[in-house]
């Protein structure tokens, strides 16, 4: 009965021995996941600093003194008071994002990082806002985002932190403040508008002058055109006419001129062809010419009309 009580309880001390073993052994192998390190120390000092992967530490001796992430993190810090360079108290809020870069700084470099980052902070936005006035401060969040970045980046070095943006999350000024910036818009817009209708009124009468300018342009272009035409109607009226003219003369004068022809074919002597010239002057007086100048040849056709006048009455 005794050698089975001891048989018992050794196989129990065993078993703890082992389970004690194993859970020190589990103890000692440590995994690290993505985006993190491990920084390890062996009897109270720095040790190294693990990445991804599987690790094991001498038991009792090395501990895991701070798991680090790696990942990007943002910080929202309160809104912090901040005195412009007009003396105008106004509450501003940042957000800083930040990258852990070297964890062995991070470990040992300060004793909270975030509330020194914090502090840090809210030290350099008074020093920036302080050489700016009201209306730089509000019109000039870039410029002053830029300067926090380079400053804490530079501050937080040797942390092992690296500062990749900072940005003015909220800009709160008094309530004063901001019921005189809104009479001030609300002045601006008003203003804005005159300027817009004075500006449309404007455009409006001169293209209402450009548009009488153009019709009378118009009009008169239309009367050049009508003169135009009618002198170029009259012009052809007067050519028609002269044509005309031109055309009965030339007919007269071929119709006299058959005449003459066909006289002269039947034989007619000179003395029939001067009478036919006397005729000729006579239809040319017409009875607007005051004076004619007969040739002397034409002088002895009297004679010729007195005999042939009495050889008829002699016949008859």
């Amino acid at each position: 009965m005794g050698e089975m009580a001891t048989f018992i309880t050794g196989f129990i001390a065993i078993f703890l021995i082992l389970m004690v073993v194993l859970v020190i052994l589990s103890a000692c192998i440590k995994i690290v996941p993505q985006a993190q390190v491990l920084v390890v120390e062996r009897l109270g000092a720095y040790l190294d600093t693990w990445s991804v992967g599987v690790h094991f530490k001498m038991p009792f001796i090395d501990r895991v003194a701070k798991r680090v992430n790696l990942k990007e993190q943002v910080a929202d810090f309160a809104p912090q008071p901040v005195i412009t360079k007009d003396n105008v108290t106004m509450r501003i809020d940042t957000v800083v994002f930040f990258q852990i870069t070297d964890a062995k700084l991070f470990a040992y470099g300060v004793e909270n990082p975030l509330m020194a980052i914090e502090n840090l902070t809210a030290t350099t936005l008074r020093n920036i806002i302080g050489d700016l006035e009201l209306d730089q401060t509000l019109t000039s969040r870039e410029t002053i985002n830029a300067k926090m970045r380079a400053s804490l980046d530079v501050a937080t070095d040797p942390w092992g932190i690296k500062v990749n943006r900072v940005e003015l999350k909220n800009i709160i000024p008094p309530a004063a403040i901001q019921d005189a910036m809104e009479k001030q818009m609300k002045a601006e817009r008003e203003r804005r508008e005159a300027i817009l209708r004075a500006e449309g009124e404007k455009k409006s009468t001169i293209l209402v002058a450009e548009g009488k300018k153009e019709s009378a342009i118009l009009d008169a272009e239309a009367e050049k055109q009508a003169a135009i035409l009618r002198a170029e109607a009259e012009k052809e009226k007067k050519i028609k006419e002269a044509e005309g003219q031109a055309e009965a003369i030339l007919k007269v004068q071929k119709a006299q001129a058959d005449g003459l022809r066909f006289i002269k074919e039947a034989g007619a002597d000179q003395a029939v062809l001067q009478l036919k010239s006397l005729e000729a002057f006579a239809a040319a007086a017409d009875g607007k010419a005051t004076k004619i100048i007969i040739p002397s040849d034409i002088q002895g056709v009297a004679g010729l009309v007195k005999s042939l006048t009495e050889v008829a009455s002699e016949k008859g």
